[in-house]
């Protein structure tokens, strides 16, 4: 699973944002990776660099192999926040959306948890 990462010029971070977040995301959706073949995540200040309530925004889109894109979208304070909201929503996406055809062909389901 490859983990691209793509911010606006009111993102600060750089590098070390970067790899913070393509290890949180490898880590995170560990259990689908097999099915995913990449996520692009965009970080955006809706604000252009002014203070704000809920001005950072994380946009997660993921690639399963033979299947639609599936895209969540987060807002929160702090670019962290909304990394972390976004994930877990593209969790629960993914676990609807492969769960939902694995159950279709009578197969086991992904959402069980791998000992």
């Amino acid at each position: 699973m490859q983990v691209q990462v793509h911010t606006n010029d009111h993102i600060q971070g750089g590098e070390s944002l970067a790899l913070w977040i393509q290890e949180e995301a490898a880590a995170r959706l560990a259990r689908f990776r097999e099915h995913i073949t990449r996520v692009e995540v965009f970080l955006t200040d809706v604000d252009a660099g002014k203070s704000g309530v809920n001005d950072k925004r994380c946009r997660l889109e993921a690639r399963p192999a033979g299947h639609q894109p599936i895209t969540v979208t987060a807002d929160a304070d702090k670019v962290a926040s909304a990394f972390t909201s976004a994930a877990d929503k593209l969790i629960r996406a993914l676990d609807a959306d492969l769960g939902r055809i694995k159950d279709k062909n009578a197969r086991e389901t992904i959402r069980t948890l791998e000992e």
